[in-house]
Formats: structure tokens, C-alpha cells, sequence
């Protein structure tokens, strides 16, 4: 596929909620068509039902095909698929989540296939879209499990990385999830995606605290002392340019977060609500797989959809990351290559008569220079070996 027009694939969301909203006014801008080719997962009716809410959305079309195949660069494309029988902004209900789920599943079926450089998803309802055949807490599990990897989720920005530990869980089970082997292999797989996704060649990355004021010396808790401080250590022995832990409310109130390239948090919250303040058009990224994975930082938006309210700022820079880490890592794979098969490869290549020429005028620039120093050597009496 061309690196210059990549096949972006987009899914619905909840047709109840903003996602649709944020799809159109993201290709109202006709400029998207020169940066990829979108492939949108979803269905015409709740298409059509939020373009004629959105005058500015009037001149967004969309070419029907059947897989991502079959798109067309220069247009925006459609795959029809998470149907409802009637689209009700703002309500939440089981229909409107097995369709987000019908699209999502249609989508990295294409992604898996080879026919999508990548997959943007719009926001469901993680409740709605629970069944016998669906139980992940949320498209971050549910893309680990489809590419059989650990993923990170990373929330970034021009202006901050966030990576989690942990992820949707109840807080009262975080503790102990918090291990010493889990920070490490996230630490290496967030220098990994900063180095690969984000091509920073030496990421400093500031880990936080699980508990306030970085536990007190363990009077706030031990985790730090036993758990997280030995794990930075091991870290920074494998190459991992690690440091803290840090308590995070001093962490960013300080602005001491600009120090570092990345800031590995234990908990979803601990994490997100810096982020989001700081970033308020910002991307998830699930790392740490063979694909690539962004979306809004924001949820289906029940309170304002069907209303024209929605910003898609979020779903636009999704795109762009998105863009963005499929070419870094495409051109990181090529540099860190090993060049000497090609070189080797290069070599082969020469016709006979270039290397016998090759090999004839090193000869020759040897024999003229023996002469030289022979006669050097004569001029200053020094006896010939």
C-alpha cells in the first residue's frame, strides 16, 4: 500500500452517540482525502440521519464498498455494516452497542487481512456492548486479544505521553495487579513504542507513585519502596532510561512532566484526568502490537449527541497519529535493518567488467605508490627492506 495515501479504516461507534458527528465534520474537510484513504465501518441510515443535522456535513459522500479492498483513493469510503432499526441520539441501548461492536469486529477483520494500514475507533458504550460473544471491558483488551499481544494504552499529545500500568479496572483491585515484573516489561514496552511509534532515539520516561506523596517512606504504603522503586532499578539496568517514582500531583502541578518523554502511570485515573486537562484533544493509542489502534480521548457523549455540539478535533488528531506511527514504524523497521545483507546484495550486483576494473586501478594506484616510496626511501638513504 502507498505510504503516500494510507488506507485508514474508521469505525462507527455507538450510532447513538457523537461518533458519527465527529466522522462527518472530520471529512467535511475535503484536505483529509490528500493525507489517506478513510474507510468508515458503519451504517448509511445513521449517516444519513446526522448529516442532515450537520449543514457544514451536506457535501460529505461516501463510495459503498465491501471490504477495504475495494476502496478508492480520493473518496470517502463506506463498509456497511452495525445496522439498527432506529437511530436515538443520546439513548443508551443493547441494539445500538452490538452494532458499534459489528462495525469494530468488521474493521479488524480488514486490519488483520492486510487491506487497512490502521483502525480508528469511535466510542461505544462499554456497557451496551457487553455479551456472551463480547466481553471486553473495552476496545484496548478486545484489540489484545485480536492480535494476540499485551497492549499498552498510551494517551497522546504534541505535548505529553501517558502509558497505564493498569487499565480498566476497579480501583480496589489495582494493588495487586502492581507487580515488580509488570513494570518492567511495561517500561520496556513503552521506551520500545516511543522509540518505534514516536521516533524519540533515547526516551526519558518519569514513573509515578501508587500511593500519595510517593508513600511517605512507607508510612502511605509500601509499594513504592518494595514494588515500584526495585523495578525502575532492574529497568534502567536493561536500558531503560527510567526515573521516579514520583507522586503525580507534585509530578504535574510542577510542570516537572515536560523533563520526560513519557510518564508511566499505575491506574487509568491517575493518568487520564492530568492528561485530559492538559490535552483536551488528545489520542489513545493502544501499543505494544503488530497493528496500529488510536481514537478520540473521549467516550459516546450522550448528553450532547444529535445536538451539533461535538468537537472532532479528537477524531482528527486520531487520524494524524494514526498517520503518523504506521510511517515511524515503517521507517524505523527500515533503519534498524541489518544493512549488511544489502550491501552484500549491492556488491553482487556489479558487473565483472566494473570490478575487474575495480581491481586493476587498485592495483595499479599500488604499484605506483611502492615506486614512490621506493624512491623515497632512495633519496633519503634509507636501505630497502
Amino acid at each position: 500500500m502507498s505510504e503516500q495515501r494510507l488506507k485508514i479504516g474508521i469505525t462507527q461507534g455507538d450510532p447513538n452517540g457523537i461518533g458519527w458527528e465527529v466522522i462527518l465534520k472530520t471529512l467535511a474537510d475535503t484536505r483529509m482525502l490528500e493525507l489517506c484513504t478513510p474507510v468508515v465501518y458503519g451504517a448509511p441510515d445513521a449517516m444519513g440521519h446526522y448529516r442532515k443535522l450537520l449543514p457544514e456535513c451536506e457535501h460529505v459522500y461516501f463510495q459503498t464498498v465491501y471490504s477495504a479492498r475495494e476502496a478508492r483513493a480520493g473518496q470517502n469510503n463506506l463498509v456497511i455494516c452495525g445496522k439498527t432499526d432506529s437511530i436515538e441520539p443520546g439513548k443508551a441501548s443493547k441494539e445500538a452497542g452490538q452494532a458499534a461492536v459489528e462495525a469494530l469486529e468488521r474493521a479488524t477483520a480488514d486490519l488483520k487481512a492486510g487491506t487497512l494500514d490502521a483502525v480508528v475507533t469511535a466510542p461505544f458504550d462499554k456497557e451496551m456492548v457487553q455479551s456472551e460473544a463480547f466481553g471486553f471491558t473495552g476496545h484496548t483488551e478486545f484489540f489484545g486479544a485480536a492480535f494476540e499481544g499485551e497492549p499498552m494504552m498510551i494517551m497522546c499529545s504534541e505535548r505529553l505521553r501517558v502509558g497505564l500500568v493498569t487499565k480498566h479496572l476497579p480501583i480496589a483491585e489495582i494493588p495487586k495487579h502492581i507487580t515488580r515484573e509488570k513494570i518492567v516489561a511495561d517500561l520496556e514496552r513503552f521506551k520500545a513504542s516511543l522509540v518505534a511509534d514516536f521516533g524519540i532515539v533515547a526516551p526519558r520516561i518519569a514513573v509515578l507513585a501508587l500511593n500519595p506523596h510517593a508513600g511517605d517512606g512507607g508510612l502511605l504504603g509500601s509499594e513504592e519502596q518494595e514494588i515500584i522503586r526495585p523495578a525502575i532499578e532492574e529497568a534502567f539496568e536493561k536500558g531503560v532510561l527510567a526515573f521516579g517514582p514520583f507522586a503525580a500531583d507534585g509530578l504535574f502541578a510542577s510542570g516537572s512532566y515536560t523533563k520526560y518523554d513519557g510518564v508511566l502511570a499505575m491506574y487509568h485515573d491517575q493518568g487520564l484526568a492530568p492528561f485530559k486537562t492538559l490535552s483536551p484533544d488528545g489520542v489513545n493509542f493502544t501499543a505494544g502490537l503488530s497493528e496500529v489502534r488510536t481514537s478520540p480521548d473521549h467516550g459516546t457523549a450522550f448528553d450532547i449527541a444529535g445536538e451539533g455540539k461535538a468537537d472532532p478535533q479528537s477524531m482528527r488528531n486520531a487520524i494524524y497519529t494514526a498517520v503518523d506511527i504506521v510511517r515511524n514504524r515503517r521507517a524505523w523497521e527500515e533503519w534498524s535493518a541489518n544493512p549488511l545483507p544489502k550491501a552484500e546484495r549491492e556488491r553482487s550486483r556489479r558487473e565483472p567488467s566494473e570490478r575487474f576494473e575495480r581491481g586493476e586501478r587498485f592495483e595499479r594506484h599500488e604499484r605506483h605508490d611502492r615506486h614512490e616510496v621506493a624512491e623515497a626511501a632512495e633519496a633519503a638513504e634509507i636501505p630497502n627492506a
